[in-house]
């Protein structure tokens, strides 16, 4: 348990002191200024806010190898994210969220307070809420999230196995050329850094089926199952297709921009998610309660 408590729905950073065979550290500080930066470190010494389990830590306290250490990071400034987030079930063990387009899964990169996990431990008074799995933030629809700690494993190992059904709805253009239903599998790269993904020759690590469910005045309804998990995956594969999915910002084009079109959110839903319990054996299967807005219809 750390002794700090969450901030906006955000848990502590939590720091373990290495080992220090050559003594290149005397004090605390002399690690955390090789880490941070001076400015930093002394900004964080000198107001406090990094403690111990002993309490707030001294300015010059002695470097100790295993010592655990907690502070509070900065929260760069967010826009809001101007969508509610859905609940489609919850109990003692697990709640599914019903997530809008541009809110991110979790903590991470510049999406720090504006995700579901800090959103609803503070909505919800949950503040061991944790996402089972994750969801791209452009896309909507189904997040599995884990009420206690103590039970995320055992749900995690769900998705890990690919014992979880998944349905993904998809709006892109109809081509009556492209032979559908269809099973899709290539190998997919995500580079850190790199904001899209690319397919590139090699041993496949992805696969997707395609459905064409309907299509009017020139636009399709996709039913998209991905056996796999890689990082765009389904956005990869339709465009793969020459079906790129509508109001994507990064395929088949990247296009940059400093702010975000609440009104053009891409057309991807993540629209059912099904498994049996892992701790009490029940089937369950949850459907979005969402709807792509240029769904044909």
């Amino acid at each position: 348990m750390a002794p700090l408590p969450q901030r906006d729905g955000v848990d502590p950073v939590r720091l373990r002191l290495p080992e220090d065979p050559d003594g290149r550290w005397t004090t605390v500080r002399d690690h955390l200024v090789e880490r941070y930066g001076a400015e930093r470190a002394d900004a964080l010494l000198g107001a406090g806010r990094i403690v111990s389990r002993d309490g707030v830590l001294a300015v010059g306290a002695p470097y100790e190898a295993g010592l655990l250490l907690w502070f509070h990071r900065d929260f760069a400034p967010e826009e809001p994210v101007p969508f509610g987030i859905g609940i489609v079930y919850r109990d003692e063990r697990i709640v599914v969220a019903d997530k809008p387009h541009f809110l991110a899964t979790t903590p991470r990169g510049r999406h720090i307070t504006e995700t579901v996990q800090a959103r609803l431990r503070r909505e919800l008074g949950l503040p061991e809420l944790q996402p089972a799995h994750r969801l791209d933030r452009l896309t909507a629809g189904l997040v599995l999230c884990i009420v206690r700690a103590g039970d995320r494993g055992a749900y995690q190992t769900l998705f890990r196995d690919r014992r979880v059904h998944k349905e993904y709805e998809g709006v892109a253009a109809y081509h009556p050329g492209v032979a559908l239903p269809r099973t899709v599998r290539s190998r997919i790269v995500k580079e850190r850094g790199v904001l899209a993904a690319r397919e590139e020759p090699g041993e496949p690590n992805s696969e997707s089926r395609v459905e064409l469910v309907a299509h009017r005045a020139g636009l399709g309804r996709y039913r998209l199952l991905p056996v796999t998990g890689r990082t765009h995956q389904l956005r990869v594969h339709m465009n793969a297709l020459g079906l790129p999915l509508l109001d994507d910002p990064l395929y088949p084009v990247v296009q940059e921009s400093a702010a975000e079109d609440w009104s053009r959110p891409l057309q991807l839903l993540s629209k059912v998610l099904e498994f049996t319990d892992p701790l009490t054996g029940e089937p369950r299967r949850f459907e979005s309660g969402r709807r792509l807005a240029r769904l044909p219809r």
